[in-house]
């Protein structure tokens, strides 16, 4: 049984939009599903088959008759968590590196939630079912804000992560994410009421998030903040500072940085992301000259690759918030392999309290 109305659906589009872009908004589907679609004639123009990066022009119609079946989480008990903490509301999670925070298109299993819903089955149920901003319901979720409002403001802090679509039943009780390879603290709701306080309070900045990283180089400044807004490079590979040949909109990008500890040939950087950009601290960083070790997406050409480092050393090391009445604070430990690196590069360090 199909999850969504199979009969064809019919949309006009304007100027700007192209078949491959998010400017055409099929906001139940996910971008390698529509290129997927177009390809197997399921999305026609003009009643013809286009390929995916055809231009549309104004006054084409679209057509799209997909049949799509339902699916649920695949619960996988083989993934370890680490737990930070866990009440009625909320789990704390240290996430490590090299696993996904929720099914995609591609990897349906090996990912946090799939190893969340082990233990707790009830989070299956924790995101919207229906599609919030077509109803006008959005309010709810961001203080009267309307979705345009507040991606272009904040990115996608709350926003885009579990919006409504027809793919938010991936995303059970995810309020914000963490890229693959980058590890540390991540907050996950267990329930609605929890699920729609969080989601308002990342969309309106109420959530303090602090990263650390260590980078190639020395900062030029021990401290600042870098405004400069961010768009997906030509190649969609990739994010990059909104200048040159980009691809889509770019969008408003702000990170607060300083100075935590100096070595030989690295710094070690605290980050504060004040919005919520896809990669957004990585490019940063990049953009002063500071690359973080491991980050092959974003590593200058001139820069050594470091033995051993096998993703970017970026952590999620604290969370700050309050919910309902409640203030929580939660730090995430160092992962081993981020401080394997500092003791490589400092052995007379002292980590975790031990003399090593």
């Amino acid at each position: 049984m199909s999850s969504f109305a199979s009969s064809a659906a019919k949309a006009m589009a304007d100027k700007k939009a192209t078949a491959d872009k998010e400017e055409v908004f099929f906001h139940a589907l996910t971008r390698g599903e529509i290129i997927k679609s177009i390809k197997a004639g399921d999305i026609l123009v003009d009643g013809k088959i286009m390929k995916p990066s055809y231009i549309l022009k104004e006054g084409e119609e679209i057509r799209i008759d997909i049949k799509k079946e339902k699916e649920e989480i695949i619960p996988n008990k083989d993934i370890k968590l680490e737990i930070i903490h866990e009440d009625k509301n909320i789990i704390v999670v240290n996430k490590t590196a090299g696993i996904s925070v929720h099914p995609n298109d591609v990897e349906k299993e090996n990912t946090l939630v799939n190893a969340l819903v082990v233990k707790w089955p009830e989070i299956k149920d924790v995101y919207p079912h229906t599609n919030e901003y077509g109803k006008g319901k959005f309010t709810k979720y961001a203080s009267g804000k309307n979705k345009d409002e507040i991606s272009e403001k904040h990115g996608n802090i709350g926003v885009g992560v579990n919006d409504g679509s027809e793919e938010s039943w991936m995303r059970p009780g995810i309020v914000h994410r963490l890229d693959k390879d980058t590890s540390g603290a991540i907050v996950v709701a267990k329930n609605m009421k929890a699920f729609e306080e969080l989601k308002r309070m990342f969309a309106d900045r109420k959530v303090e998030k602090n990263y650390v990283a260590i980078v190639h180089g020395h900062l030029e400044k021990n401290s600042g903040v870098v405004d400069q807004p961010i768009a997906r490079s030509a190649s969609f590979k990739k994010q990059k500072i909104a200048r040159g040949k980009i691809k889509g909109t770019s969008r408003a990008a702000v990170t607060e940085y300083k100075l935590l500890e100096r070595y030989d040939d690295f710094d070690m950087v605290e980050a504060l992301p004040k919005t919520g950009r896809m990669h957004q601290i990585r490019v940063h960083l990049s953009f002063l000259g500071n690359p973080i070790v491991g980050d092959e997406k974003y590593r200058r050409k001139n820069l050594m690759r470091q033995i051993g480092v096998k993703r970017q050393l970026l952590h999620a090391q604290k969370l700050e918030f309050e919910l309902f009445g409640k203030k929580y604070s939660f730090q995430a430990p160092l992962p081993e392999d981020f401080e394997s690196f500092l003791l490589s590069i400092d052995p007379a360090l002292t980590l975790k309290g031990k003399e090593k």
